[in-house]
């Protein structure tokens, strides 16, 4: 299974979020995000899996983000969520991402969720 981490800004919208899809390189079965964004309204209508916070931390990331190590303790959110939810093992084939306006990023995990 393909998952796509994303990590998005408050002010992001669903057309940030698309574009950050459209930069893919291939099309994701499902979007992980941390658990306290998974009620974003730019994820309307999307099935997401909601990454807990100590999972996040857990997972090493390729890409560091001068943002995200003090208030997720990962150096990147979309790197660390692609992980989690992608299960024990999984590799990122796509690291970190930025989307134009900077709102949203994204990585890409394969692996067998749990």
């Amino acid at each position: 299974m393909i998952v796509a981490g994303i990590g998005l800004r408050s002010t992001a919208t669903e057309a940030d979020l698309a574009a950050a899809l459209a930069l893919a390189p291939c099309t994701p079965q499902v979007l992980a995000l941390p658990e306290d964004k998974a009620a974003h309204p730019a994820l309307a209508g999307r099935a997401v899996i909601a990454v807990p916070l100590a999972a996040l931390r857990a997972q090493a990331t390729e890409t560091p983000s001068p943002r995200q190590p003090a208030r997720y303790g990962a150096g990147s959110v979309a790197e660390a969520a692609a992980l989690a939810a992608a299960g024990p093992g999984a590799t990122l084939i796509c690291p970190r991402l930025v989307a134009p306006g900077g709102r949203v990023t994204l990585a890409l995990a394969q692996g067998t969720p749990a």
